[in-house]
C-alpha cells in the first residue's frame, strides 16, 4: 500500500495521504482547508492538527516542530504540525484520522490567522 485513507473529524469527505507526504501537502492537493500562514516551513503553528488514529506511522517531531507546538493552543500528546507530520508507513487498517482544532477551523473560515 502506497497511501492511506485520511479521515478528518467533522468532514464527510475521505482524502488520501501518500507515504512520504505530509498532512499539509495532502490537504493542499485535495482542497482540505488547513491554514498554513508560514507557507508550511515550520515557522508558525497554524497547521496544528491532532492525529487521533495512526500517529505512530508518522515521522517523529523535530525540535523546531516541538518549539512551534509550544506556541499553539490546545496542544495534546497527539498534536502535530500538518507541515511536518510525514507519513512513513501505512497504518494497520489503512486509515489515518485527524482532527483540526476548532479554533483553527474558525480562523480559516473567518479569514483570520494570517
Amino acid at each position: 500500500m502506497t497511501a492511506a485513507r485520511l479521515c478528518v473529524h467533522g468532514d464527510d469527505r475521505v482524502f488520501t495521504l501518500a507515504i512520504g507526504q505530509t498532512i499539509l501537502q495532502a490537504a493542499m492537493q485535495q482542497g482540505l482547508a488547513l491554514d498554513h500562514a508560514c507557507g508550511g516551513v515550520c515557522a508558525c503553528s497554524t497547521c496544528h492538527v491532532k492525529i487521533t488514529q495512526g500517529g505512530d506511522c508518522f515521522s517523529a517531531p523535530s525540535e523546531d516542530e516541538l518549539d512551534q507546538l509550544d506556541e499553539a493552543r490546545g496542544v495534546g500528546l497527539d498534536s502535530r504540525l500538518g507541515c511536518q507530520a510525514k507519513l512513513l508507513r501505512a497504518p494497520s487498517g489503512g486509515q489515518v484520522e485527524i482532527s483540526i482544532p476548532t479554533w483553527n477551523v474558525n480562523a480559516v473560515r473567518e479569514g483570520a490567522g494570517h
